[in-house]
C-alpha cells in the first residue's frame, strides 16, 4: 500500500503538515467520480419502445477512515445505452443482475434527461452519482441468444425463436433448409403458384399426378 492508499484511510484531522494537505486533495479527488462497474438491481422499459432507465449498485465497496467496509446504495433512474441512428436500432435492453459500466458526466444532466433537449445544469454538482449513463455487457455469463461474427460467417443463434418481421424479405444467395419450410399462404416459383399451377398434358380420369421426380 503507497502513501496514497495510507491517506485514504485516515481523516484530514488524523494527518500532518504536507501529508495532511494531501489527504485534503485525496479526500477531494475521491469525491469525483468517473466510471465503475456496477450491478443492475431493476430495469424500467417505457411501454412505447422508447430507451428506458436502469437502478444500479456500484460494485467497488467504499472503505471508511476506520477501514470498514461500506456497500454502496441503489442509484435510480439511470439512462441506459442503445445502439441507435435515427430510426435505426439495435434492441437490447439490459437485464436484472448484469453487470455494466456507469459512467458519471462532470455537469447535472437531469434536465436534459427529462426534456431531451440542450439546457443548462439545475444544480452546481459535478461528476456526482446521480448523473450517470449505464453501459452494459461486461464480466457477465455466457448467452443463449447471439449473434456472433466469425471470420467466414455471421451465426445468428436462437434456441426460441428468430422473426423476420417485414413486409418483404429479399435473399440475394442460395438458401439451404435443414428443417421443414413451411407456408401459410402460396409459393410462388419463376411466377408459378405451388397452390394453383397446372400439368400439361394429363389424360383427364381419377388417378392424381406422380410425385415430383
Amino acid at each position: 500500500m503507497d502513501l496514497n492508499e495510507d491517506l485514504m484511510l485516515f481523516s484530514v484531522d488524523q494527518c500532518k503538515g504536507a501529508e495532511q494537505e494531501l489527504s485534503i486533495i485525496m479526500n477531494l479527488v475521491g469525491k469525483i467520480q468517473t466510471v465503475t462497474l456496477v450491478k443492475v438491481i431493476s430495469v424500467q422499459i417505457p411501454e412505447d419502445g422508447m430507451m428506458g432507465t436502469v437502478s444500479v449498485q456500484p460494485m467497488v465497496a467504499q472503505v471508511s477512515g476506520a477501514k470498514t467496509i461500506i456497500e454502496h446504495g441503489e442509484i435510480s433512474n439511470i439512462p441506459y445505452f442503445r445502439l441507435q441512428g435515427g430510426k435505426n436500432a439495435i434492441v437490447l435492453d439490459p437485464e436484472k443482475d448484469d453487470i455494466g459500466m456507469c459512467g458519471f458526466c462532470s455537469r447535472d444532466i437531469s434536465a436534459i434527461k427529462r426534456t431531451k433537449q440542450p439546457a443548462a445544469p439545475n444544480t452546481k454538482r459535478q461528476f456526482d452519482w446521480s448523473d450517470g449513463l449505464y453501459m452494459g455487457g461486461y464480466l457477465n455469463g455466457k448467452p443463449e441468444q447471439y449473434i456472433q461474427f466469425l471470420a467466414d460467417a455471421i451465426k445468428i443463434h436462437s434456441p426460441y425463436k428468430i422473426i423476420l418481421d417485414s413486409p418483404e424479405v429479399e435473399v440475394t444467395g442460395g438458401l439451404t433448409a435443414k428443417g421443414i419450410i413451411k407456408s401459410l399462404t402460396d409459393v410462388m416459383a419463376k411466377a408459378i403458384s405451388v397452390i394453383k399451377h397446372v400439368h400439361k398434358g394429363v389424360t383427364k380420369g381419377g388417378d392424381n399426378t406422380g410425385e415430383s421426380i
